[in-house]
């Protein structure tokens, strides 16, 4: 049985906050915003909803754009670090309950942040495939704006908030092909919530994107047997327009093929790499895609996507 994505949904909330109404609070340039940080607009939530409400939202988008009936939905994954509640119990148990899944679904929550959706897909193909399921969902949401000080420059500049929601089954547009993982649990403390608030070394995350980052995605084409000229576009992580940036210039790729697409509503975390393959899934000119996710833990994750049809 061949498992692959079949749609995505997402969810982004209306409200934004504008960095560059910000500029005199945090001490900064209109330049910097522009061209380093790229983000002029960040997503936050309603402060009423909790993450199981966002991974609703994106499951409404993903029946507008391609209708599945709730009972054939065999497995769910919600990918998050920041769940309901306490997380106990785990969020894929509230959202199983809010889009009334069968009883014979099974739900699991893992706990990725940026890499998540990569490593989600990796896990829901091989768990499906392993039970013989055909119909499997991943969400991911992290509105890190529930543990985020909105004064502090290092990361309420950076993070919005969103969700998403990924359908797999054994009628697939999109194949993957084999997975690179990696992880530097060396540097753990490089984003981490501590007293209830999230706390960001910058400078550590910009130098492990640009150092370690093209290296593990030459690894994972070479073990495609695929080169960067046969991939029509790099969808990385979001982590800022200068992260996006670097990574291309060193993997020696033009930005125009490296896109920065998250400007108007900021790092969204593990639904980072599937807003931007959202964006692009239909784009009948594409057929060879680069998905990379990147970030908390130190933990990262690539592969190629192609087109079956």
């Amino acid at each position: 049985m061949t498992l692959g994505l079949t749609a995505i949904g997402t969810w982004l909330p209306d409200t934004r906050i504008t960095n560059l109404d910000r500029l005199e609070i945090f001490n900064m340039k209109e330049s910097f915003v522009r061209e380093k940080i790229g983000f002029l607009e960040l997503a936050r939530k309603p402060q009423q909803l909790d993450s199981s409400d966002l991974c609703v939202k994106a499951w409404e988008d993903l029946q507008h754009k391609h209708p599945f009936p709730v009972e054939s939905v065999e497995c769910a994954i919600v990918c998050t670090q920041n769940p309901d509640g306490n997380g106990l119990p785990h969020t894929s148990a509230i959202v199983h309950r809010k889009l009334g899944l069968p009883t014979s679904c099974a739900v699991f929550d893992i706990s990725l942040g940026c890499s998540g959706f990569t490593y989600g897909l990796s896990i829901l193909q091989a768990f499906m495939q392993a039970h013989g399921f055909r119909a499997g969902v991943l969400f991911t949401a992290d509105p890190y704006s529930k543990v985020m000080d909105e004064n502090d420059k290092k990361t309420s500049t950076l993070f919005g908030d969103g969700a998403a929601a990924a359908l797999v089954t054994d009628q697939p547009v999109w194949l993957s092909g084999e997975f690179v993982f990696g992880s530097d649990g060396t540097k753990w403390e490089s984003i981490i919530v501590r007293d209830g608030t999230l706390h960001m070394n910058g400078r550590a995350v910009f130098t492990f994107s640009v150092r370690v980052i093209p290296d593990s995605i030459r690894a994972m084409l070479q073990r495609n047997d695929c080169t960067l000229d046969q991939v029509d576009r790099l969808l990385l992580h979001q982590g800022s327009r200068h992260i996006v940036n670097a990574i291309a210039d060193e993997l020696g790729v033009s930005r125009k093929k490296c896109r920065f697409y998250a400007a108007d509503y900021g790092n969204t975390v593990s639904s980072s790499v599937p807003m931007v393959l959202a964006e692009e899934f239909d784009n009948p000119d594409l057929n060879t895609l680069l998905i990379a996710g990147f970030g908390v833990g130190l933990s990262w994750a690539s592969t190629v996507l192609r087109r079956v049809r």
